[in-house]
C-alpha cells in the first residue's frame, strides 16, 4: 500500500479527472478500505480543496467549487491570469499546447469558486484574441470548457449544431475526445439517435450542455480520435488540393507542418526533398504553411496556388522597394541639410 502522503495525492488525482466517484469504485483504485478513504477525504479537506461526499448505496464523492481556491500557491490575480492565458493557448496556433491547455483548463474551472469565474468572463469580454486571418473559427471559451468536461467525466452532453448546408438539428452524444486540427476544434462522439460514431466542429455548436447521465465509453472505430477526424475532413469535398515539392528533408517539413499537411520523400535520397499536400477552403493558409517551412519550394498544382503567391510575392516586394525608397529619400535630405 502506498504512504498517506502519496496516496492523497493519488485520491485528489482521481478527483480532478471525473466529476463524480461512487465510494466503492474509488476504494478499489486507491487499494483501500472504505473507512481509510474517507480519512484521506478529510485529509485533502483539512488542505483546503472541497469534497462533497453524498451518502447511502450509492454513495461517492466529487471535488466541487469552493469558497477559496484550493493551496495551488496561486493568489486571486494569478489564478484569473493563468486561466485567460489557458484560453488564450486554447485557441493559438501554437503546436502540441491547444489540445493539453484545455485539459488544464478544464481541471482549473471546475474548481475556480464563482466570484473569480466571474472576473475571468469580465476579462475574456473585454479582450479581443488575434485570429489567423480566412478560415479562422471562432469557439466559445465556456463551451470549450463544457465539452472538454464531458469528455472528462464521461458524460452525455446535448447541444444544438448547424451543418455544412446550414441545417440546424439538436444532438444527444456520448463525448469521447477534443481533437485540434488546424484553426479549428473538432468533438469525436458517438450519436445516440443516428447510432454512429461522428465528429463535429464546436464552432458550429450551440449551447452544450452536459446531461448528469454517465456512460461506459465505446470503442472508436479509428486508431485515434485525430485519425478519426482527419478520415472525415479527407471524405469531404475541399475547394483546393495544393501540391507542392520542398527542397528540404521530409522529417524536417513534417516536424513544422505535419499536423495540417501530407509530407512524403520526393526520392531515395533526403537531398531530394519532399512532396507537401494540403487540402483547404482557402489558399491562405496552405502559403502561411509553406512560407512557415523556411525552404525553396515549387508549386505543383493547382493554378490558382501559383497565381495567388505571385500576388503576393509582388506586394512583398512593392512594401521592400516602398522602404528603398524612404530610406533614400530621408538620407538625401539629410545630406542637404
Amino acid at each position: 500500500m502506498a504512504n498517506t502522503s502519496s496516496r492523497t495525492l493519488r485520491l485528489l488525482s482521481l478527483l480532478q479527472t471525473h466529476r463524480y466517484w461512487p465510494g466503492e469504485e474509488l476504494a478499489g483504485r486507491l487499494e483501500v478500505s472504505i473507512r481509510t478513504l474517507r480519512r484521506d477525504v478529510e485529509r485533502l479537506r483539512d488542505l483546503g480543496y472541497p469534497v462533497d461526499a453524498s451518502r447511502g448505496v450509492d454513495g461517492g464523492y466529487q471535488l466541487a467549487a469552493g469558497a477559496a481556491l484550493p493551496p495551488l500557491l496561486l493568489d486571486d490575480e494569478e489564478a484569473v491570469a493563468l486561466v485567460v492565458a489557458l484560453q488564450t493557448a486554447a485557441h493559438g496556433a501554437v503546436a502540441g499546447i491547444a489540445e493539453s491547455s484545455v485539459r488544464a483548463l478544464a481541471k482549473l474551472t471546475a474548481v475556480m469558486p464563482p466570484r473569480l469565474r466571474r472576473r475571468v468572463d469580465a476579462v475574456r469580454t473585454m479582450t479581443d484574441a488575434p485570429g489567423w486571418g480566412d478560415g479562422a473559427t471562432a469557439v466559445d471559451p465556456a463551451a470549450l470548457i463544457a465539452v472538454a468536461q464531458a469528455c472528462r467525466d464521461d458524460e452525455r452532453l446535448r447541444f444544438g449544431y448547424t451543418a455544412a448546408d446550414a441545417r440546424a438539428t439538436a444532438r444527444h452524444v456520448e463525448p469521447l475526445r477534443l481533437v485540434r486540427l488546424g484553426r479549428r476544434w473538432y468533438l469525436v462522439a458517438y450519436d445516440l439517435v443516428r447510432h454512429d460514431w461522428r465528429s463535429f466542429r464546436l464552432d458550429r455548436m450551440v449551447d452544450p450542455v452536459a446531461t448528469g447521465a454517465r456512460f461506459r465509453p465505446r470503442e472508436l472505430p479509428a486508431a485515434d480520435a485525430a485519425a478519426f477526424v482527419r478520415a472525415g475532413i479527407g471524405a469531404l469535398p475541399t475547394p483546393y488540393l495544393v501540391k507542392a515539392l520542398v527542397r528540404a528533408p521530409a522529417e524536417q517539413v513534417r516536424g513544422l507542418i505535419g499536423r495540417w499537411a501530407e509530407v512524403s520523400d520526393a526520392g531515395p535520397d533526403p537531398g531530394d526533398g519532399c512532396l507537401v499536400r494540403m487540402r483547404s477552403d482557402s489558399l491562405e493558409w496552405p502559403a502561411m504553411a509553406l512560407g512557415r517551412v523556411g525552404a525553396e519550394f515549387t508549386v505543383l498544382g493547382p493554378l490558382e496556388m501559383g497565381e495567388y503567391l505571385r500576388d503576393w510575392g509582388d506586394r512583398f516586394t512593392r512594401a521592400v522597394s516602398e522602404v528603398a525608397v524612404s530610406e533614400d529619400a530621408a538620407s538625401a535630405e539629410g545630406e542637404t541639410r
